[in-house]
C-alpha cells in the first residue's frame, strides 16, 4: 500500500496519504529587550572588540577588575538593569612584561592593569625536577602550572609565555611597562561601525564631548530612519538633539557609598534601564538603584523647564533618586510626531512593533510566502497576533482586528502593503483630584 503526504489530491496509487502538522498559528513572538552597549577606555581587555557581559557574569578576566572597582563603574551601573551589555574597549596600550632568566611573561592585553601582575617560580615540593609557575593578580593567585621546561607552559587568562630552555626560580617578579594608550574620536566611529552588526536596544556615550554626542545622534538617526533599526542613544545634556531616538540626561546621582555620579556617568544606568524596560513599562518615578540623592538638585521651576526642554531629570524623593519623567529629547512636535513620541514608553511600543515585524517577516515570510490572497492573509494574521499580544499586556489599546489593519497587494508583483493603526498605552503620570466639601 502506498503512503506519504500530499500537496494536491492527485495520487495515482491506492493508499493512505496523511499530512501531519500543527494548527496554523503565528510564527513570531515579541522581541527580547535588555541589551545595552557602550564604548570605554579600559586598563585591560581585548582592544577594539566587542566584549559581552551578561548580568551576573564575573568581569575579572574580561575587564581586569570586578564590578566594585572604580574603573568599571559605568559597567556596574549599566548592569544594574541591563540583561546584556556590549562593551567596546576603545584603547589598546602597551603590554606589561617581565623576563626571568630565559622566560618572558607578557600581559595578555595592553594597559596598566598588566602592571599588577606578578610571576612566582618555585621548585615543586613533590618532584625536584619540576617547577610551580604561579601568576598573581593584585597578590591573589590566578593560575598555577607545574612544568619541567618553559615550552610546557600554556597561556592563561592573564599572561602569555615565550622562551625556551630551563626555568629560573623567582620569589616574585612583577610585570611592568603596561600603558593604557590614547583614545581618539575615530575609535568611537570604529565602535559604532562594529555595534551596527549587533542587535541592541540602547547605546550610551558616557563622555561630554559635543562632537561625539553629535556622532552618536547621527548614528541612531541613520539606523532608525534609514535602516529601520529602532534603537536609542543616551547622552548627557544634549536637548538640542530634539529626536525621539536620543535621551538627554541632565544630572547625576549620589550613591549610597557617597560616590557622586555626573550626568555623563549616569547615562550608563539610563541606557541599561531603558534597554531592560518592557514595552508596557515606564521609568517615570523609577528608583535609581542604590542612589540616595541627586547631583545637582533643581528647583521646581528648573525641573519644569527641563522637562519642557526634553531632558531626562533625576529628582530626590524620600532619600532616593528617582526618574522624574521617562522622556526623550523630542520637543518639536508635528502632526506625524505628536507629544506622545516624546514618551519613551510609547517609543518602546512603536519600536518594538517595527523591530518585531522586521525580524519575523525576514525570518519566516520573505521569499517563502506567495503574494496571493492566502499569503497576504498569513501576513495579516501575524500582525493581528503581534498587536493582540501587545494589547494583552497593556502596551496598546482599542485595537480592532477588523478595522485597524489592511493587507493588500502592492504596485509590483512581489510587493505587499500593510496599513496598521495602533494606539500605544501611556502610563498614569498626572492625577488631578477635586475634593468637594458639603
Amino acid at each position: 500500500m502506498a503512503g506519504g503526504t500530499f500537496t494536491m489530491q492527485n495520487k495515482v496509487r491506492p493508499g493512505v496519504y496523511v499530512n501531519v502538522g500543527g494548527k496554523g498559528q503565528a510564527l513570531g513572538t515579541l522581541g527580547i529587550r535588555g541589551i545595552a552597549a557602550m564604548a570605554l577606555p579600559l586598563s585591560w581587555g581585548a582592544p577594539q572588540k566587542m566584549i559581552t557581559l551578561e548580568a551576573g557574569d564575573d568581569s575579572l578576566t574580561k575587564l581586569g577588575y570586578d564590578l566594585n572597582a572604580g574603573s568599571t563603574l559605568p559597567v556596574r551601573e549599566a548592569l544594574k538593569r541591563a540583561k546584556t551589555l556590549f562593551i567596546y574597549r576603545l584603547n589598546t596600550g602597551e603590554k606589561a612584561t617581565i623576563t626571568i632568566g630565559q622566560l618572558t611573561a607578557t600581559a595578555k592585553y595592553g594597559g596598566i592593569r598588566g602592571n599588577d601582575l606578578m610571576v612566582v617560580i618555585e621548585n615543586n615540593i613533590d618532584d625536584s625536577a619540576k617547577y610551580d609557575v604561579k601568576t598573581f593578580v593584585d597578590q591573589a593567585q590566578a593560575d598555577q602550572q607545574t612544568v619541567t621546561t618553559i615550552s610546557e607552559l600554556k597561556a592563561n587568562d592573564w599572561v602569555d609565555w615565550t622562551g625556551t630552555g630551563a626555568l629560573t626560580p623567582s620569589a616574585g617578579a612583577p610585570l611592568a611597562g603596561g600603558t593604557n594608550g590614547a583614545v581618539t574620536n575615530a575609535d568611537h566611529l570604529n565602535f559604532l561601525s562594529a555595534l551596527e552588526l549587533f542587535d541592541f536596544n540602547t547605546v550610551a556615550y558616557v563622555g561630554t564631548d559635543n562632537t561625539l554626542k553629535n556622532v552618536y545622534t547621527s548614528f541612531v538617526k541613520r539606523l532608525r530612519d534609514d535602516e529601520g533599526k529602532k534603537v536609542q542613544a543616551v547622552v548627557e545634556n544634549d536637548p538640542a538633539a530634539d529626536y525621539e531616538g536620543v535621551i538627554s540626561v541632565k544630572n547625576g546621582v549620589v550613591l549610597g557609598d557617597g560616590t557622586i555620579l555626573t550626568a555623563a556617568q549616569a547615562t550608563a544606568w539610563v541606557a541599561g534601564a531603558t534597554a531592560a524596560a518592557d514595552v508596557n513599562e515606564s521609568l517615570t518615578y523609577s528608583v535609581y538603584d542604590d542612589a540616595v540623592d541627586v547631583s545637582p538638585r533643581y528647583t521646581n521651576s528648573q525641573i519644569n523647564a527641563a522637562l519642557r526642554n526634553g531632558e531626562f531629570v533625576f529628582t530626590a524623593s524620600n532619600g532616593r533618586a528617582v526618574v522624574e519623567q521617562d522622556i526623550n529629547s523630542l520637543t518639536s512636535f508635528t502632526a506625524e510626531k505628536t507629544k506622545a513620541f516624546s514618551k519613551n514608553r510609547v517609543i518602546r511600543v512603536l519600536d518594538g512593533i517595527n523591530n518585531d515585524f522586521v525580524r519575523i517577516f525576514s525570518d519566516y515570510y520573505l521569499g517563502k510566502v506567495s503574494n496571493n490572497a492566502a499569503g497576504r492573509n498569513l501576513l495579516k494574521s501575524e500582525c493581528i497576533n503581534n498587536i493582540g499580544t501587545l494589547q494583552g499586556i497593556g502596551a496598546v489599546q482599542n485595537f480592532d482586528a477588523q478595522n485597524d489593519i489592511s493587507v493588500y497587494a502592492g504596485q509590483e508583483s512581489d510587493a505587499v502593503n500593510i496599513d496598521l493603526n495602533v494606539q500605544p498605552v501611556d502610563s498614569v503620570e498626572k492625577i488631578y483630584i477635586t475634593v468637594t466639601v458639603n
